[in-house]
């Protein structure tokens, strides 16, 4: 069950007016930017441009058409992120304060990498979408200082940032697999054993990720959700469109399965362990009670301690006659 921290007012700032702007216009920049990436204004669809390169069947790491549809969900996140953030009571949020200009920076990048591959640069591409993995993995190393404030800060911050983290994640590899394709002239359907790698690579980094982005349990599930919705993509890409790999198809499933596996192991252990700190707390309260001088009060009437010292061998006393 999800907790919410307590606000702390003490530290709650509203934010300038200026950030609420520039915020506001970069939420609005980055959906324009998806538009027109998806042909609008005059702009070439992004599987059209640079040749083709980022088609849904470029490469064996290629996510099918589909997976693209998450881009919908990321860009109403981050719509709400900026109404949330523009709004002086949950904008003064310190958590929020510490990633706003962060998720700013990404929004930006995001737009530069969809002018990037307009203009065919599919290899500058990847270093455009390695900045928005980098700027995404700091906003949520400093969102995992504290908990949310409340389940609005948690769906309209944690959320979006984790979703654009985790499809990003997903999106840089199979953007190195199609400037690979592009430098070295290979043909879509090479490269096996390179997008095995690939994808296990993935998994390393889904599991590192969902271990320690806690204690806010929307930010670790929404990068996995987005990258178990990435991975799957792929693996129903080369099962049923081309190119066509079964061996690459089944390793992309069963990544996608690892990866929601251990996000869920990582909930179990968390509560096992919060558990068990709580025990070992009650434990300590209650040695601490029994050593006091006030146990007795502190324990109530009719409670008293074990008996030591050996009382507990005592012989019994002899009747009178």
């Amino acid at each position: 069950m999800a907790t919410f921290a307590a606000p702390d007012t003490s530290r709650r700032r509203a934010p300038h007016p200026a950030q609420r702007v520039v915020i506001g216009a970069g939420a609005l920049l980055a959906i324009l930017g998806a538009a027109w990436g998806a042909g609008a204004f005059g702009g070439t669809p992004i599987q059209d441009a640079a040749g083709g390169a980022l088609a849904a069947d470029a490469t064996l790491l290629a996510p099918a058409t589909p997976a693209f549809g998450i881009w919908s969900v990321i860009y109403t996140g981050l719509a709400g992120f900026a109404v949330l953030q523009a709004i002086p009571r949950t904008g003064s949020s310190p958590r929020l304060r510490r990633v706003a200009w962060l998720v700013l920076v990404a929004m930006a990048l995001n737009a530069a990498w969809i002018a990037v591959v307009q203009a065919g640069e599919v290899v500058g591409a990847v270093g455009v979408l390695a900045a928005i993995v980098a700027v995404l993995g700091w906003a949520a190393a400093r969102l995992t200082r504290e908990r949310p404030d409340s389940w609005i800060e948690a769906a309209l911050l944690d959320v979006p940032v984790g979703l654009y983290l985790g499809w990003a994640a997903v999106a840089t590899v199979a953007n190195v697999a199609a400037a690979g394709s592009v430098l070295l002239g290979t043909a879509p359907d090479a490269g096996r054993w390179a997008a095995v790698g690939a994808l296990v690579a993935v998994l390393l980094i889904a599991v590192a990720i969902v271990r320690d982005l806690r204690p806010s349990t929307a930010l670790p599930w929404s990068v996995a959700l987005a990258m178990i919705w990435g991975t799957a993509w792929i693996g129903v890409g080369r099962l049923e469109a081309g190119p066509l790999d079964a061996v690459v198809g089944w390793t992309a499933i069963a990544v996608a399965a690892t990866i929601a596996c251990a996000a869920w192991l990582a909930d179990v252990t968390v509560a096992l362990a919060r558990r068990s700190r709580l025990r070992h707390t009650r434990e300590r309260e209650l040695a601490a009670s029994r050593r006091s001088p006030f146990g007795r009060i502190l324990r109530g009437p009719g409670r008293a301690p074990a008996a030591d010292n050996g009382s507990r061998h005592r012989a019994p006393r002899r009747r009178e006659a």
